[in-house]
């Protein structure tokens, strides 16, 4: 496997002894995953997705990193938010009023 061009990590919080507690979990994190994987998949993206443990941004979540640009996006609560931070990713851009500072 080829190292893909963007990384994005989406935080499933699950914590120490795998009981899903966080936020981002709560709010739907992981339903969002086979939809950014057939986003990717459909856009023609270089990207590969992973779902991680707690990230310690639960004020923010549910969250979502895209690298290599360390881009941390919070609020990412549907569809409709994934696509407007995978179409910046494909313009170039950073979705500027969901970037946790």
């Amino acid at each position: 496997m080829e190292k893909p061009e963007y990384h994005i990590f989406v935080c499933a919080s699950f914590r120490a002894g795998g009981d899903p507690k966080g936020v981002c979990h709560k709010k739907g994190a992981t339903d969002l995953l086979p939809y950014i994987e057939n986003e990717i998949l459909d856009r023609g993206l270089n990207a590969q997705i992973t779902s991680t443990g707690c990230m310690k941004a639960c004020d923010h979540g549910p969250v979502m990193v895209v690298y290599p640009m360390g881009h941390w996006y919070g609020g990412v609560e549907s569809e409709d938010t994934v696509d407007e931070i995978l179409d910046a990713l494909e313009d170039g851009e950073v979705v500027d009023n969901l970037l946790i500072a």
